[in-house]
């Protein structure tokens, strides 16, 4: 460092901690700063329906209504391994055989209606008694609740700083009327796995602007959690918002908490955009350097 006294170097023990804060907490906002204008480009050019196909979130706007929305989103979501377009194909398999109302299919049927209606479905190694499992939970949560939005508020508070501990109580909820010891489908947080397709379904949910619909008005996307794949991982740490090397809970808070550092009221805006720039190759590996 500089001293103009001497024209000489100082090492950085010769300043103060109070000047050394000082001077990182400028440089952090200086790359806070640096990081969302690279992210707002991005979002200004990605997110955008017309880049939404092909994408499992397309099968939600084949609905209206918003109950049949967040039924098809569920399962659409939850099928979301795998490549794109055995995603897509696989998911309006499974919504398909709920005929026009996904919603009233499930009210309506029962166990033995339901086994029917999925009898022979695959999706890698999801099967048809995996999602019967999954829609008994479902029809229970909306017989007892209203709706699955309703459902998902039971369990969310105003102090909670994420949804993570409202999610937890919901996939217990779920899991606890499935037919099944154990829903395969559902993920659980508890147990420490960063759940990227339920973060997924609710970025879906909770928020709203041209891509996602935002059906859950009820549910703050302040509160979300970064959906974290393998794929937004490797961009995570390239842009050093995490050093961990497993894809668990924990990195996904961590990233959650950098994205939110930039973003407070909406962490989770960048991910469909930073997904569709990478995709088309427009995401440099170090692009806030």
């Amino acid at each position: 460092m500089y001293d103009e006294n001497n024209s000489t170097y100082k090492p950085l023990h010769c300043f103060n901690r109070t000047w050394i804060k000082v001077f990182h907490k400028g440089q952090c906002l200086l790359m806070s700063s640096i990081q969302k204008a690279h992210l707002d480009r991005l979002y200004r050019k990605y997110n955008h329906a017309q880049f939404i196909k092909p994408d499992p979130l397309e099968i939600l706007y084949r609905y209206e209504e918003p109950r049949d929305r967040e039924i098809a989103g569920l399962i659409a979501a939850l099928l979301a391994y795998g490549g794109v377009k055995q995603i897509v194909s696989g998911a309006s398999n499974a919504v398909g055989r709920m005929g026009k109302s996904p919603c009233r299919f499930v009210i309506k049927s029962s166990r033995s209606e339901l086994q029917n209606a999925f009898r022979g479905f695959r999706h890698r190694w999801t099967r048809g008694s995996d999602l019967v499992a999954l829609l008994c939970g479902v029809r229970s949560a909306i017989l007892d609740y209203g709706s699955l939005e309703e459902s998902f508020l039971a369990g969310l508070r105003g102090e909670d700083e994420t949804i993570l501990p409202a999610l937890s109580a919901w996939v217990a909820l779920l899991r606890s009327a499935s037919s099944k010891s154990s829903c395969d489908l559902l993920s659980c947080p508890r147990r420490g796995s960063a759940c990227k397709r339920l973060n997924l379904f609710l970025r879906w949910m909770a928020r709203h602007d041209e891509v996602d619909p935002g059906l859950w008005t009820r549910v703050p996307a302040s509160k979300l959690i970064v959906p974290l794949d393998l794929h937004m991982h490797r961009i995570a740490k390239a842009w050093e918002f995490t050093r961990r090397k497993n894809a668990d809970l924990k990195t996904a808070l961590e990233v959650t908490t950098a994205f939110r550092e930039i973003s407070p009221a909406d962490p989770v805006k960048y991910d469909f955009a930073l997904t569709r720039a990478s995709m088309r190759g427009d995401l440099p590996v170090r692009s806030f350097q």
